[in-house]
């Protein structure tokens, strides 16, 4: 993978380029996504964004949301405008298996590659051009940098500042996490320049929600919570039947693997949620305790030290016993203990 900077000099050429995230996109994917979208149009690309699946309903304010191709429900139009593509940006995921789907659409489209992405470990062999660094807050800041450091900086508008700005916010916790360095609030001293309304874009991602949400989550904090204090850890398990109960859509579950790190001495908290194909996990953590190895280890995943992801095929009771058999035997190794 070469540097993203050789890119630079090419940017002047009007080229057909295709942006992709991961599968279920958070606000710093679709932000991201969508902050490149509308700076590649103003330099006269011709620009698609497809998200793998669809997203949640809570992101639909942001300006472009609109015009996001959804692949579950568009594949043959989707690949064929991949197929033709010059360049497909690939953001905030690390390696093409969390497109789902998408992947090996992405992966046999003659295009080139383009990543641009924070989490640990990428798979750099899948892309031509691009810049990982896991020391960025999020892909948003990198999108910015990427304008910024490719001469563009005056080609920010509104609609980048206020899609840039959403996706910070989402990765960096409201710029509590450890990342929301000195560069990010220098970020968003320069958006808040093209008239960003801040508090209006923090109502529509957290202010936003149905009723049965907040009944939902009162319910799994009472009777789907397990706290081990012996191991500093905090558990919420999700059956497929309680999503059904509560009418869950896609996004209803965003933030609640953070509930549990607020209680004192809890430095991992863990979810796992019933879902069709699969069992979902999530993991957080405070201080040294490392959730990409403990995900990458035993589920299936990865992302970031204090932030990951991870799966399981096998039955929700059964991945259950699993975590509570590897949170015994490994407190020690993760310093839970």
């Amino acid at each position: 993978m070469q540097p993203i900077h050789h890119i630079f000099s090419q940017l002047e050429s009007p080229r057909r380029v295709i942006i992709t995230t991961h599968q279920k996109p958070d606000p710093d994917a679709m932000g991201s996504s969508l902050g490149l979208y509308h700076f590649l149009t103003r330099l006269g690309h011709e620009v698609n964004v497809i998200s793998p699946t669809n997203w949640a309903s809570f992101l639909d304010w942001m300006p472009g949301a609109d015009r996001v191709l959804n692949y579950e429900i568009t594949r043959e139009k989707s690949a064929a405008l991949i197929n033709a593509a010059d360049w497909i940006f690939c953001l905030d995921f690390n390696t093409l298996i969390r497109t789902k789907h998408l992947a090996p659409v992405v992966e046999k489209s003659p295009a080139i590659k383009i990543l641009i992405d924070h989490h640990q470990q990428p798979a750099i062999e899948s892309f031509h051009y691009g810049v990982s660094d896991t020391t960025k807050s999020s892909t948003c800041e990198m999108v910015y940098d990427f304008i910024m450091e490719s001469g563009h900086g005056h080609s920010i508008s509104m609609e980048i500042a206020e899609c840039l700005y959403a996706g910070l916010i989402g990765d960096t916790g409201s710029f509590r996490y450890p990342a929301a360095s000195a560069d990010v609030h220098r970020m968003v001293a320069r958006l808040k320049e093209t008239g960003l309304r801040h508090t209006q874009i923090h109502e529509n991602i957290y202010d936003n929600f149905l009723e049965n949400r907040l009944r939902f989550i009162g319910h799994v904090l009472t009777n789907r919570m397990e706290v081990f204090y012996e191991y500093n850890t905090a558990l919420i398990f999700v059956p497929k039947s309680d999503l059904l109960r509560f009418d869950i859509k896609t996004g209803d579950t965003e933030g609640l693997v953070n509930y549990p790190l607020s209680i004192q001495g809890i430095r991992m908290a863990a979810i796992v949620i019933d879902r069709d194909e699969e069992r979902k996990w999530s993991f957080r953590s405070k201080g040294n305790v490392d959730v990409n190895t403990f995900a990458r280890l035993y589920f299936e995943g990865g992302g970031h030290f204090n932030a990951a992801g991870g799966r399981s095929s096998a039955s929700l009771e059964d991945t259950l016993r699993t975590f509570k058999k590897v949170l015994k035997e490994t407190a020690s190794d993760f310093q839970l203990t």
